[in-house]
């Protein structure tokens, strides 16, 4: 029997394990997809929020700014991308004015720091492409961005480089209670274990309700996103939000932390937990609440588009409890990814708070390399990594400039690769303008070779997404 089974491989279930495999635990991590990052970490808004907008008191509230405070030191100890570059919340009006002394306000209650309302003129010397409209903003300096999927690959990678085991293709259809814990079964197999964690995002009410606990629903909140070549990255420095509105933080503007430029979410309240299609009219929502907050905006540099969905709970606020050793970490949207790094710590907490004893594992190592080391050697370091293994002097991705090398460093590193997208996710490669028209034939080649099977079986993103279907000659 394991001591933790943990359901979900997003960027909580990956916060949830790492905290955890700093302690003698035998941990398990279930995830129904091909990869790890698949649901909501894959497609969000990459924000590591300040803290100003959960109600005081809440949990969303004290876990947010906690977060927010850790979360430096976290990316930089797991070797992920992350920039404190401030953000905005921009006014129209004087009646959002109002919103935004409120929101500042609201904000010094919760912990944040350096919270200011700016002028126009403030705001023109920090953003000078600000739209025309607007009259006011809340300026947070302690705001920042980060690589959501990074960061949920790093925790999830390093909680295995510390023990942990990882399934992929486990899609949890029932949990039932057994002497001393649970079992937790797929239709091909099972895992039983002392604790369960949810952490299954959009489904967590479904995963909660075979252990028996009906306490709470989740509904999806679909949010379609552009994003912009990296020529139109440097736009905009900070993240640009609008006051935001019941259904959230509304449309923002933001440059990543690889250099695009990334405008949205929208936000609409849908049945269908797998509908991450985009539409006309949530694009075109993009588009005009993104003009309105800042000119200059070359939608002709539109490289994709994509939806994520946000997982809301029926409480208004983080659902993370602990019943007889099951505990819900549910209801987990925004600002769930600048909370993670605190709710790992939340969960230990409540594992300890039940009667638990942990012993500290003390080979703990909590360093990653990070995965995009070789872009930022010197030449003279390149060159001597090249000398070493002539696979990094071998370009796949000219939009990235991703190497052969790092390619097949990615396949052997936790948590490993299998498909096309998940290469992508790691190595950036086909995520330039072309969106892999030229180097996807050969990543397909490279992870056939590497994962020992043949070519026609390399997917897009696992299960039947196959992308070839033989040899043309053979065709």
């Amino acid at each position: 029997m394991k001591d933790v089974v943990i359901i979900g491989a997003g960027v909580i279930g990956g916060a949830v394990a790492r905290e955890l495999s700093k302690y003698k635990l035998d941990i398990c991590i279930l995830e129904k997809c091909a990869d790890v990052a698949m649901g909501a970490t894959r497609a969000n808004s990459a924000i590591v929020h300040a803290g100003f907008d959960a109600k005081e008191g809440s949990l969303k509230a004290k876990l947010n700014v906690m977060g927010s405070e850790m979360m430096e030191n976290y990316a930089h100890e797991l070797g992920v991308k992350y920039k404190r570059n401030g953000s905005l919340v921009v006014g129209f009006s004087d009646e959002d004015k109002n919103t935004l002394e409120e929101l500042r306000a609201r904000g010094e209650a919760n912990g944040v720091r350096g919270l200011r309302v700016i002028s126009r003129e403030e705001i023109l010397k920090i953003e000078p492409s600000i739209g025309e409209g607007v009259t006011c903003a809340l300026h947070a300096p302690t705001g920042a961005i980060i690589c959501p999927y990074e960061l949920c690959m790093a925790t999830v990678g390093n909680a295995m480089d510390n023990g942990a085991e990882l399934k992929l293709n486990f899609e949890v259809k029932a949990i039932e209670k057994i002497d001393g814990g649970y079992k937790v079964s797929s239709e091909k197999e099972s895992v039983c274990a002392r604790y369960v964690i949810n952490c299954a995002g959009v489904y967590s009410d479904a995963v909660a309700k075979m252990a028996g606990d009906d306490s709470f629903t989740v509904i999806p909140r679909r949010g379609e996103y552009m994003l912009l070549d990296k020529e139109c990255g440097s736009l905009v420095s900070h993240t640009i939000f609008r006051c935001p509105s019941k259904m959230g933080k509304g449309i923002l503007v933001s440059p990543t932390v690889d250099g695009n430029l990334l405008l949205g979410p929208t936000a609409e309240n849908i049945d269908d937990k797998e509908d991450k299609s985009t539409t006309a009219a949530g694009l075109a929502k993009v588009r005009m609440q993104a003009n309105e907050q800042v000119a200059g905006i070359n939608f002709g540099k539109i490289i994709t588009s994509f939806t994520g969905l946000r997982s809301v709970g029926s409480t208004g606020d983080f659902i993370i409890n602990e019943k007889d050793g099951f505990i819900n970490c549910a209801g987990i949207e925004s600002p769930g990814l600048s909370s993670a790094p605190a709710i790992g710590q939340y969960v230990r907490e409540l594992i300890e708070n039940s009667g638990e004893k942990l012993i500290k594992n003390e080979s703990f190592n909590g360093a990653r390399r990070p995965m995009h080391y070789f872009k930022e050697c010197t030449e003279e370091e390149k060159n001597a990594i090249i000398a070493e293994n002539p696979a990094y002097a071998h370009i796949i991705c000219r939009c990235e400039m991703t190497s052969e090398g790092e390619i097949v460093e990615a396949i052997h590193t936790n948590p490993k690769p299998h498909d096309l997208d998940a290469i992508k996710r790691r190595t950036r490669s086909g995520m330039g303008r072309c969106q892999g028209g030229f180097c996807s034939p050969y990543v397909v080649e490279i992870l056939a070779r590497e994962l020992g099977v043949d070519y026609v079986d390399i997917t897009k993103f696992g299960g039947e997404s196959y992308i070839n279907i033989g040899k043309t000659k053979e065709v």
